[in-house]
């Protein structure tokens, strides 16, 4: 069975469309990255897919169950579908410890100590163990991103969305959050990414999805996109991104 689906996906702002007809199956232990030119759709997805944005048709299916629509369990569905976004979204006020350990309390249902214990070892495994304590403010960007990714995994998703992760980093910051993306496809995390890093999503995806004006144009393994791409768009796109500027 596909484990995350979706069928004739349709998103309208208004008179607008930013989701035109998505089909798309995303096999359990996936990486699936989107690419595609800024609007063309890819934020949007993940966010449908967590029901931050509700869809305008069609239907979203996570391991048989419809995720999609009026009276779709929320708190359920976010307990099983992580995400992390482009501008980290840590509460300020809280500490990083805090900020990890909110929702396994308030959501799950954990004992503070049991939430604590869970945020130290994810803490430990992305070498953030002694900044628990400090406020995002006192942390790089590089950081706050992984303590985000920390946030995300506390819950124990099933899918991690990760929606432009890199893009608000200094360059030399990027592939310490990299690596901690690069370790959970290793582990075998259902991911799905929207990215404009090529020679990360070409390296770590078993799926790539390029879409341009809110359709998938064209998907397969990354050596066939990024080596030998069928539509031209495709192509236009890539040569976009890849080539050096003059």
């Amino acid at each position: 069975m596909t484990f995350l689906e979706f069928r004739d996906v349709h998103k309208h702002y208004g008179s607008h469309e930013v989701l035109a007809g998505i089909d798309l199956s995303i096999e359990r232990h996936q990486v699936v990255s989107l690419i595609g030119a800024s609007g063309s759709g890819k934020s949007t997805l993940l966010r449908c897919a967590n029901a931050l944005e509700p869809i305008t048709s069609g239907q979203i299916r996570l391991d048989g169950d419809v995720v999609s629509g009026p009276g779709v369990d929320l708190n359920g569905l976010r307990r099983r579908v992580g995400m992390v976004f482009q501008s980290y979204n840590l509460f300020p006020h809280m500490t990083v410890r805090d900020n990890i350990t909110l929702a396994p309390r308030k959501v799950s249902g954990l004992s503070r100590a049991e939430a604590e214990a869970r945020a130290d070892e994810l803490l430990a495994r992305v070498g953030l163990t002694d900044r628990a304590g400090y406020y995002p403010d006192q942390l790089s960007g590089g950081q706050q991103q992984r303590a985000a990714i920390v946030r995300s995994l506390a819950m124990d998703p099933e899918v991690v969305l990760l929606d432009e992760i890199t893009s608000a980093l200094d360059p030399e910051l990027v592939a310490e959050v990299l690596t901690i993306v690069r370790e959970l496809a290793r582990d075998g995390m259902t991911m799905m990414l929207a990215t404009h890093e090529m020679g990360f999503a070409r390296e770590v995806s078993d799926l790539v999805v390029f879409l341009d004006q809110g359709a998938i144009l064209e998907q397969g393994p990354p050596e066939q996109v990024f080596d030998d791409p069928v539509q031209a768009r495709t192509r236009e796109f890539l040569r976009m991104v890849t080539e050096p500027a003059a």
